[in-house]
């Protein structure tokens, strides 16, 4: 039995600020900092205080989307009068999609009108990962989730019922110099020692020491990304 995902965690400073920052421009209910998906997600985004946050590696950051013409623009104005500000990544001025940044500097994306790779999945529509094409097919084993993008090493999961795609862009992969800022949070299928055992067949690790996974089984993907096996919900 495939392991559920309960959360995106985030180390952040301010985890109240950041909390009620993303609860703002998502429209999502706010459970303390904790925020509860809408009808077209299936896992929540929880913010956790954290040390020394940054120097910490960014492996992931999210695409927002937008299903009609002139929702871009909504949605950036939107972000920048909650807190957010531009950020400038190098990307170009063809490129359709806008790079902001939350009061934090976490970055994220606004896509454009029109993407058909992030077409009727959510408005949070996308985890991007940086990864390779391994660590990709042992999250789609891992939850359950099929491959939706398997092509040039670049690689893409999705709940069977829709919703955001989990991606991940293929080598080179930057190296891993210190704990991420974010990791997912499981809920095992079946037993968690089952569940460990399960996901240490398909190329897991586990971890000795807590990696901000307190009260919960501390484990790696083949990337070397910290996850975490919760013993039970948190809420």
């Amino acid at each position: 039995m495939s392991a559920t995902l309960y959360a995106l965690s985030i180390d952040v400073k301010d985890p109240d600020v950041l909390a009620g920052y993303w609860a703002r421009l998502l429209n999502w209910q706010q459970d303390g900092t904790d925020l509860l998906p809408d009808e077209r997600t299936s896992f929540r985004l929880r913010f956790l205080p954290g040390e020394d946050v940054d120097g910490r590696r960014e492996q992931i950051h999210l695409h927002l989307t937008s299903d009609r013409a002139g929702q871009q623009e909504e949605t950036v104005a939107r972000a920048l009068e909650l807190g957010g500000r531009h950020l400038d990544v190098g990307q170009l001025p063809e490129e359709g999609h806008i790079v902001l940044a939350d009061p934090e500097g976490n970055a994220f994306c606004v896509i454009e009108f029109g993407n058909n790779f992030l077409k009727d999945t959510a408005f949070l529509g996308e985890l991007a990962g940086d990864g390779t094409r391994a660590v990709g097919v042992f999250w789609s084993q891992a939850l359950g989730w099929p491959l939706v993008w398997d092509q040039d090493e670049e690689t893409a999961i999705q709940a069977p019922s829709g919703g955001p795609k989990l991606a991940w862009g293929g080598p080179p992969v930057e190296p891993k110099l210190s704990k991420n800022r974010m990791h997912f949070d499981l809920i095992a299928g079946d037993s968690v020692d089952d569940e460990v055992e399960r996901l240490v067949a398909l190329g897991a690790t586990r971890l000795d020491s807590g990696q901000g996974c307190a009260g919960a089984v501390a484990m790696a993907d083949p990337d070397g990304n910290e996850f975490c096996i919760l013993t039970t919900p948190l809420g």
